[in-house]
C-alpha cells in the first residue's frame, strides 16, 4: 500500500512531541488516531491541541472552520485496537529502548502486514527497536524536532532491515506535510544530535575551566557567532535533564569516545533537579525578580570562545561526512533547519578556511593531550589537496 493523503495516521504518545505530530498530519488533511495508555495523558493533550488552534485563530492564521475540520480528523482512543486501519503508525513515548520494544511488540500484532511503524527516537537504534518485528522491512525512524508543528527539519533514518520503499514513501509524506526531510544513518543521535554535543560540552568544559562564566559564554555565541541562542540559556530551555540523557546516550553508544564526553557539571544539575526553566532554576534562576547575571563583554575573549566551539562544531560535521552518516548536503541542512545555526557547518568552514580550522583543533590537541580534539581525517585530507568541503 502507497502512502498518501488519504492515509490513515497512527500517533501513540500524548506528549508535546506527540501532540505536535498529530497536529502537523491532521493540518495535511490526515485521518489521525491518537493513543496514550493513560487516559488523563490524552485528554489534557486534547484541551492543549484546542487552544493551540484557538491562538492560531486569534492570530489569523486559521478560520474556524478550517480548524474545526481539523480537529474533526483527529480522533483520541482508549486502545491500540483501533490501529488496525492505520497505514503508518509514528511512536512518540518515552526515550526508553525497552519500553519501546515492548510498546512495537504489541503493536506488531495490531496493525495490517503493510503498516509502515516509525520511532520519533532523537538517539536510540532504531534496528534495535525493529529487531522485535516479523517484518522489519517496514521499520523507520522519522524524528522531528520540537516543536514538531513549528520546527521544519525531520530526519528520516532507516535500520539496516528498512526496505527502500519504505524510505521513498515515508520521505515523499513527510515532505508533503510541509517539511524538509534529510536521511541520516542508524547511529547514535543520527545527524543532529550528535553533531551538535560539542556546542554544549565545550561551553560546558570552558565553564569548568574558568575560561568564562555562562553569562559571558552565552553572549558571545549569540552576538559574535550568530546563534540564536547561547549553550547555557538553551540547555535550560530544552532541560537540563533532557539535554544530559542525550549527550550521555550519544557518549556510550559510541564507546565512550571522549568527543562526547557528557559535563560533570551538567549531570550534577540534573541530579539536583535543577533543570531550567521548567524547574525555576538551572544554570540561571528563573524566580520572579531574579536577576540574570550581566556577560563580560570582551570581544576578544567573546571570539576565542566562538572559535574554539565552533571549530569543535565543524569537526563533527566533518566526521559525519567522512562516517558516511549523511551527505554533506543533508548535514548543513539538518543543522540550519533543525537548531537554526547561522549556516551549514561545512560551508562555515569553507569560508573560514579549513586550514584555519585544523589548526586550532591542532593547538587544542597538542595543548590538552585529549583524544576530544583530534581532528578528522576528511579535514586533514581536505586541506592537504588544498581543496574545500563542497557538495
Amino acid at each position: 500500500m502507497k502512502l498518501n493523503k488519504h492515509s490513515v495516521i497512527g500517533v501513540v504518545g500524548t506528549g508535546t512531541m506527540g501532540t505536535g505530530i498529530a497536529q502537523v498530519a491532521a493540518t495535511a488533511g490526515h485521518s489521525v488516531l491518537v493513543y496514550d495508555k493513560n487516559n488523563d495523558a490524552l485528554l489534557r493533550a486534547r484541551h492543549s491541541l484546542i487552544k493551540i488552534f484557538n491562538r492560531l485563530i486569534e492570530k489569523g492564521k486559521y478560520s474556524q472552520g478550517e480548524v474545526d475540520s481539523i480537529l474533526h480528523r483527529i480522533q483520541w482512543v482508549d486502545g491500540l485496537g483501533r490501529f488496525e486501519s492505520c497505514d503508518l503508525v509514528i511512536e512518540a513515548i518515552v526515550e526508553d529502548i525497552e519500553v519501546k520494544k515492548q510498546f512495537f511488540h504489541q503493536l506488531k500484532s495490531v496493525t495490517h502486514d503493510d503498516c509502515i511503524l516509525a520511532t520519533n527516537t532523537s538517539s536510540l537504534s532504531v534496528a534495535s527497536i525493529a529487531s522485535v518485528l516479523k517484518f522489519k522491512h517496514r521499520m523507520i525512524g522519522i524524528h522531528f524536532f520540537n516543536p514538531a508543528a513549528l520546527m521544519p527539519l525531520v530526519e528520516i533514518v532507516p535500520a539496516l532491515t528498512t526496505g527502500d520503499e519504505v524510505v521513498k514513501q515515508v520521505s515523499e509524506l513527510i515532505k508533503s506535510w510541509g517539511k524538509t526531510t534529510v536521511v541520516a544513518k542508524d547511529t547514535p543521535g543520527f545527524i543532529v544530535n550528535r553533531i551538535a554535543r560539542p556546542f554544549y560540552g565545550e561551553a560546558f568544559k570552558m565553564y569548568e575551566e574558568g575560561v568564562a562564566d555562562p553569562a559571558t559564554i552565552d553572549w558571545a555565541m549569540r552576538e559574535i557567532g550568530g546563534f540564536k541562542m547561547g549553550p547555557f540559556e538553551l540547555t535550560d530551555l530544552i532541560g537540563q535533564d533532557i539535554n544530559y540523557t542525550v549527550s550521555e546516550t550519544v557518549w556510550r553508544e559510541l564507546y565512550y569516545d571522549p568527543r562526547y564526553k557528557p559535563s560533570i557539571t551538567q549531570k550534577r544539575l540534573m541530579e539536583a533537579g535543577l533543570f531550567g526553566q521548567k524547574t525555576g532554576k538551572g544554570f540561571y534562576d528563573y524566580a520572579d525578580g531574579a536577576v540574570k547575571p550581566e556577560p563580560k563583554k570582551d570581544k576578544e575573549l567573546g571570539k576565542q570562545i566562538v572559535n574554539r566551539i565552533l571549530a569543535m562544531l565543524i569537526n563533527e560535521a566533518a566526521d559525519a561526512a567522512f562516517l558516511n552518516i549523511a551527505s554533506k548536503k543533508d548535514i548543513d541542512t539538518a543543522m540550519t533547519k533543525g537548531v537554526n545555526y547561522p549556516k551549514g557547518l561545512l560551508k562555515w568552514a569553507n569560508e573560514i578556511g579549513l586550514e584555519v580550522v585544523l589548526e586550532r583543533l591542532e593547538k587544542l590537541y597538542k595543548e590538552y593531550n585529549d583524544d576530544r580534539y583530534r581532528p578528522s581525517v576528511l579535514l586533514k585530507r581536505n586541506v592537504q589537496e588544498k581543496t574545500d568541503f563542497y557538495y
